[in-house]
């Protein structure tokens, strides 16, 4: 199998870039880790982060972009980067795995897209959820009918973050819901569609004096019903109550929580409701064998730079979830 020479632009701490890191090095029979760089003052920002590159060659941006032998990189700067360095690697051909959800700015994200396009090179996104093995089985019986018509999505992603952390989410308009809810985004957009309409709620809680946008709820109108994504770093026991509810006229789907944690590895549990007759049904419950979300997500990424899938996440379809997400904080 050959190994994709790959370089990282950037890191960050409330993201991924230290488990994409940690991933790319530890499948180094499809990954050949050629060195990163980190434009943004990343070292003095996050050291305990660029820790993890120490022994790969720095190098500056220019470098990887303009060496011919690095064909794929991955770009996990700060959120508010993102389309900027992508835009670059985009104009030298490279292969990309972006972190989610893009940039600020709609009309970058549109010029990153027009290029990729434009060259067909690969354009994947840290939506690390799209590789949990009960998230792929649900997609597809979905796409096959088992669930019947869909009425409705009900997604929520909560956590409780410290208030630094909370605190930094005023770098974004829509603070957690561009954060992570971008992630139940993409689940309602992959099974309903662009929706009628979008209305969003997005709030400060206040809590601990922070000011930033903690707490956040989007509603999804359609023809015959609404669905609903919510977000907040404000819930104590949030992370476990991570879900995804789909509602069919022949069954219903949760999956309750989206992962629990072994370790650095991750496990999912789904409950499946589909007697039409008792009230007292509690479904059929079953739990995942334990993976790792961010093996998963790099190894695919090395599929489609290999040629031995498509992306199943066109350019278009890219560019109307990041639509979505912004429209779902309030606007740019």
């Amino acid at each position: 199998m050959r190994k994709i020479k790959v370089a990282q632009i950037g890191i960050n701490s409330l993201s991924h870039a230290q488990q994409v890191c940690g991933s790319i090095k530890k499948q180094d029979d499809i990954f050949e880790l050629v060195g990163y760089a980190l434009p943004e003052n990343e070292r003095e920002k996050f050291p305990k982060v660029a820790a993890l590159l120490d022994g790969y060659p720095e190098m500056t941006v220019e470098e990887i972009l303009n060496n011919p032998k690095i064909e794929a990189v991955v770009i996990e700067t700060e959120e508010i980067y993102l389309t900027k360095y992508a835009i670059m690697a985009a104009e030298h051909k490279k292969h990309i795995h972006m972190e989610k959800p893009g940039g600020l700015k709609i009309a970058e994200f549109e010029k990153l897209i027009s290029i990729v396009k434009e060259n067909g090179t690969v354009f994947h996104t840290g939506y690390m959820y799209r590789y949990n093995p009960y998230i792929k089985e649900l997609m597809k019986s979905i796409q096959d009918g088992e669930l019947g018509e869909i009425i409705s999505v009900d997604a929520e992603m909560n956590c409780f973050h410290k208030p630094e952390n909370r605190q930094w989410l005023s770098c974004f308009k829509g603070g957690m819901m561009f954060f992570l809810g971008c992630h139940l985004v993409d689940f309602i957009l992959q099974i309903q569609g662009k929706p009628n309409r979008v209305i969003p709620f997005i709030k400060s809680t206040g809590v601990d004096g922070v000011t930033s946008k903690d707490f956040a709820t989007a509603v999804f109108e359609y023809d015959n019903a609404v669905s609903t994504v919510k977000t907040t770093a404000t819930e104590i026991g949030g992370f476990a109550r991570r879900h995804l509810v789909v509602t069919g006229t022949k069954k219903t789907v949760e999956i309750r929580p989206l992962e629990m944690l072994v370790e650095d590895k991750q496990f999912t549990e789904r409950t499946e409701y589909t007697n039409l007759e008792h009230w007292r049904d509690r479904g059929q419950f079953s739990k995942s064998d334990i993976h790792d979300r961010f093996d998963a997500m790099m190894a695919g990424f090395a599929e489609l730079v290999r040629g031995e899938r498509e992306n199943p996440y066109t350019y278009d379809y890219e560019l109307e979830l990041y639509k979505t997400v912004i429209e779902c904080c309030g606007g740019e």
